[in-house]
């Protein structure tokens, strides 16, 4: 999967930018607060509409404009445009091949992305809503099932808290309700748990040959940690029904698929307490390479691979652990304020973006 070339407007600090990419790695350089990382993010949105960076629709739109718009070519087996609008008083708007879909959900999965972020060192001692995000974020790019039936959990999960409240608060209402969401969110819990567990055990079968790869150790293993795991649908009846009363007092629902987390586990221990912080980074670099080849196996496709501003935290046995595992079938775009980080290989083979207040210029190698 390649993205050939990449049309925005309006879009952070561009009115108009359109770009053509290399179908093996594009490297985008200039200072900070450049526009560098806007490039790669209106890429990231194209194909999951929404930023990696946190923000808010409306923040991706330049100042004083109402909308902004990107569009992309992206090549697999054949060639497919894709096109988001997103406006400050509208709801997203997105088209394939100039067809306009109505629901986002049919949209997504088109476009697959591994990101890697400076965040993503922090991934191990962050909190379990990190990891939670990042299993979501993956998972909706190989089903849209997987994000339809996390949408309805969601929903229910909003419902069943605020009746919780009620609950307490009126102790005459009927738990009949209360029941009947609850059977729904095990239904729906369940078969996220199931589709969550798959997919840690796909990133076991990876990380840590990866992880061996990179430190020529094979210790580092990673936990899918689940109030679901292992039970029947009848002991995850029961568990609720032990803690109705608590979820009640507390007015929020203290178990379920919500409450998810994973570990990454170094020599038997967990690596968040015990590992180095060069060990923890190893780790995390090794997570993103399994992404990469669960693209691979389970959908037949190569994904496309951002770095963003990697090269600013790493030194450089790092980021040759990193750039190792990267081949030319693998589309990459690496952000970074030097070039002097990268070998003089992977600069000759790849594409150079200049980024200089929100110009960009192509550099002869």
């Amino acid at each position: 999967m390649k993205i050939t070339s990449l049309k925005i407007n309006n879009f952070r600090n561009y009115k108009k930018l359109v770009l053509d990419f290399n179908p093996s790695k594009n490297i985008i350089i200039g200072k900070n607060g450049m526009g560098k990382t806007n490039i790669v993010e209106a890429i990231y949105v194209l194909a999951l509409t929404k930023s990696f960076r946190g923000s808010k629709d409306d923040v991706i739109i330049k100042f004083d404009e109402d909308n902004c718009k990107v569009e992309g070519t992206v090549v697999d087996d054949y060639k497919i445009d894709y096109k988001i609008v997103i406006s400050k008083d509208e709801n997203k708007k997105v088209w394939i091949n100039k067809k306009k879909i109505p629901k986002l959900v049919d949209y997504l999965s088109n476009i697959n992305i591994v990101l890697f972020t400076l965040d993503d060192l922090k991934l191990v001692k962050d909190t379990p809503n990190t990891r939670r995000k990042l299993i979501n974020i993956e998972l909706s790019q190989f089903s849209n099932e997987y994000l339809k039936i996390t949408t309805l959990y969601n929903k229910l999960l909003k419902q069943r808290n605020s009746y919780l409240k009620t609950l307490y608060l009126n102790g005459n209402a009927s738990q009949d309700y209360l029941d009947i969401i609850t059977s729904k969110l095990i239904e729906y819990g369940i078969k996220i748990y199931e589709y969550r567990n798959d997919f840690i055990e796909e990133i076991s079968k990876y990380i840590t040959n990866n992880y061996k790869k990179i430190t020529g150790l094979d210790n580092l293993k990673i936990v899918y940690k689940s109030d679901f795991l292992n039970k029947t649908k009848e002991d995850i009846e029961k568990l609720y029904k032990k803690n109705k009363n608590r979820d009640i007092t507390s007015g929020v629902t203290n178990i379920g698929i919500h409450r998810d987390d994973f570990e990454f586990i170094l020599d038997e221990k967990p690596l968040k307490d015990f590992g180095s912080e060069g060990e923890q980074k190893n780790a995390v670099i090794a997570l993103k390479m399994a992404e990469i080849e669960i693209f691979k196996d389970k959908k037949n496709i190569i994904p496309i691979l951002i770095l963003d501003d990697l090269f600013s935290e790493l030194d450089k046995t790092k980021i040759n652990n990193i750039l190792k595992f990267i081949d030319n079938d693998i589309q990459t775009f690496i952000t970074t304020t030097e070039l002097n980080k990268l070998s003089k290989k992977i600069t000759n083979d790849s594409k150079i973006f200049v980024v200089k207040d929100g110009v960009v210029e192509v550099k002869e190698n």
